[in-house]
């Protein structure tokens, strides 16, 4: 496709702002279901745009709720001021699968900015200031959500950020003692993303629970890249069995629109309103068109058995790769899954054999030797099987 002299090839390289020096670079014209498509091929997309796309692409209920409320209204006013009626009923149909302590929410318009307001608001609650927060975790890009990591390499550039951070280890106990009466509040994937599929081991997620009860310290699950089906309950904390005080959502909350969401007891949230009044604001937080898609998107999730067949298809792709001699280990939360091959440079060959293949998937940015398998939950049966021998002939091209 061209423009004048130049290609839309030429004009994203001269004009659209990339974070790597070798971007793939894909020009996809049409996504629909599993797949993604070029002008001249088709791609299984094996990592949902970074598990957003959890009902798929093209889904004909959400487009349509997205043209509905375009044709009544786009863009008011949000801040909690104005009552829009696809804000109120996905705030409704979400507080109705959330425990009795989680019955409020607040919308803002990416996973970073609902960690950001999550721990704001645990410092305008306790009055403390230090932050707890574990290795290997992300939880956005923004300067205070850089404050919260451990890695150097990602934040040293952009110093000074946040003091009085701690940090502990995931799935170490011992750990857990740099929490403390000072702490403010505790911020935790409990599923690690980032880290490589890191899966909580048995009494980690209750001992946490259990150190931020002693301390008073707010627990804060980042629940970005787990919540809305994809490790098979609707949100990983049901799964585990531990309740945070704070829930932070985005990525799949959204059905393919920008949005994000903190979630919490309505006496929690109605610090934002004093000391000092408006605590928390944003122009397009909760956009009642993204609300719509958000809506028709839980909607899906709720009606087909997609989250309940989540466990079986994951096992499914588990016995599918791990006797392959390229694997060294498979670690799956559901449909959240880490191939790891053992070595860097293999892991990142992987990714443009299998684009070779048409299969697009990605790498983790704390685990470096894996990559990522993490479809629509939609997917069949017979795409899983197809994405699977695609991946099979990936890793033996690798291993010639």
């Amino acid at each position: 496709m061209k423009q004048g002299p130049y290609t839309l090839r030429d004009l994203f390289f001269k004009h659209v702002g990339q974070t790597s020096s070798s971007p793939l670079g894909l020009s996809i014209v049409k996504a629909e279901g599993v797949f993604l498509y070029s002008e001249t091929k088709r791609y299984l997309d094996f990592i949902s745009g970074v598990s957003v796309s959890n009902v798929g692409h093209g889904r004909r209920e959400v487009i349509d709720a997205v043209k509905a409320q375009m044709e009544s209204y786009a863009h008011l006013m949000v801040y909690g001021e104005m009552i829009e009626s696809p804000q109120v009923q996905h705030a409704t149909l979400l507080c109705s699968i959330l425990p009795s302590s989680l019955q409020s929410v607040y919308y803002v318009n990416s996973g970073s900015e609902a960690n950001e307001a999550a721990v704001k608001l645990a410092k305008r609650l306790t009055r403390r200031r230090r932050i707890a927060a574990c290795r290997n975790a992300y939880h956005g890009s923004t300067q205070g959500n850089l404050s919260l990591m451990d890695s150097e390499e990602f934040k040293g550039a952009f110093r000074p950020l946040l003091p009085m951070v701690d940090h502990f280890t995931f799935n170490d106990i011992s750990s857990l003692s740099v929490i403390t009466d000072e702490t403010a509040a505790v911020i935790v994937e409990p599923v690690q993303g980032e880290g490589g599929v890191q899966i909580p081991a048995p009494g980690f997620l209750e001992a946490l629970r259990k150190r931020c009860d002693e301390t008073g310290s707010l627990l804060i699950f980042d629940e970005v890249q787990t919540g809305f089906g994809r490790i098979g309950k609707m949100f990983a904390f049901q799964k585990y069995g531990v309740t945070p005080d704070i829930l932070t959502l985005a990525k799949a909350l959204g059905g393919g629109m920008p949005l994000g969401a903190m979630v919490t007891s309505p006496e929690r949230m109605a610090a934002w309103q004093t000391d000092p009044p408006l605590g928390h604001i944003t122009t397009f937080g909760g956009h009642p068109v993204c609300c719509a898609a958000a809506l028709a998107s839980l909607k899906l999730l709720l009606e087909k058995d997609w989250v309940g067949d989540v466990e079986r298809k994951s096992r499914k792709v588990v016995e599918g790769l791990k006797s392959h001699p390229a694997v060294k280990e498979i670690r799956a939360a559901g449909l959240l899954i880490a191939v790891d091959l053992g070595r860097e440079d293999l892991a990142k060959k992987v990714l443009y054999l299998l684009l070779d293949e048409g299969v697009i998937t990605d790498w983790f940015l704390f685990q470096p030797t894996s990559f990522r398998i993490a479809p629509p939950l939609c997917i069949t049966d017979d795409e899983l099987e197809l994405g699977i021998q695609a991946v099979r002939r990936a890793l033996d091209k690798l291993v010639e």
